[in-house]
């Protein structure tokens, strides 16, 4: 019989509250600026076109299921192998086109609240402004320090931004309109 039709489990296998308390540190906050040679209606659908092989484009080893898919919400999870298990997380991504999306994600390393914000730049780019905030759990351990973490969200919007601007210059050379990556749609 399972433990939810009211029969407790084994004493062993109870969690033990302890007084001790796990010391994580401060929320870490931050921000990045990215800039791409595409314009702001694409970036955006581009960016918020998440999918399955997002991994793979931001050339990190994680798995994505894409849960919920609306207008203006996204929820997903992802899951990757590590040397001490599986981390996973589910984020709830709030579109709120053209230019402004949030998410919010809570896993078991890690929970963070990110906003993301486009903006045109007269030459035709367009720059992508991301503020967090991230806070580990007692088995992510420690935040890194507000350095690295900014150099390792540049170094991921850098990669993000080549992939991007490889597929904004595809789209362009077929004069193909995309709704989202892997979708063309022929302008009418």
């Amino acid at each position: 019989m399972p433990p939810s039709a009211g029969v407790a489990p084994p004493r062993s296998h109870r969690l033990r509250r302890t007084s001790a308390r796990v010391d994580l540190g401060p929320i870490a906050r931050y921000e990045i600026r990215a800039r791409f040679r595409a314009p702001l209606p694409f970036v955006f659908r581009w960016c918020t076109d998440y999918a399955s092989d997002d991994g793979r484009r931001a050339q990190e080893p994680y798995e994505r299921r894409v849960l919920e898919r609306t207008a203006r919400r996204v929820v997903l999870e992802d899951l990757e192998s590590t040397d001490h298990g599986w981390a996973w997380k589910r984020t709830t991504v709030t579109l709120d086109p053209p230019d402004h999306w949030r998410a919010e994600s809570v896993g078991n390393y890690r929970w963070f609240r990110l906003d993301y914000r486009l903006r045109p730049l007269q030459d035709g780019t367009t720059e992508l402004r991301l503020r967090g905030d991230r806070r580990a759990t007692a088995l992510g351990g420690r935040n890194p320090s507000r350095t690295a973490l900014e150099r390792e969200l540049v170094d991921l919007w850098a990669r993000l931004g080549r992939s991007l601007e490889q597929d904004y210059r595809a789209e362009a050379r077929r004069g193909v309109r995309q709704e989202g990556r892997g979708r063309p749609t022929v302008p009418g």
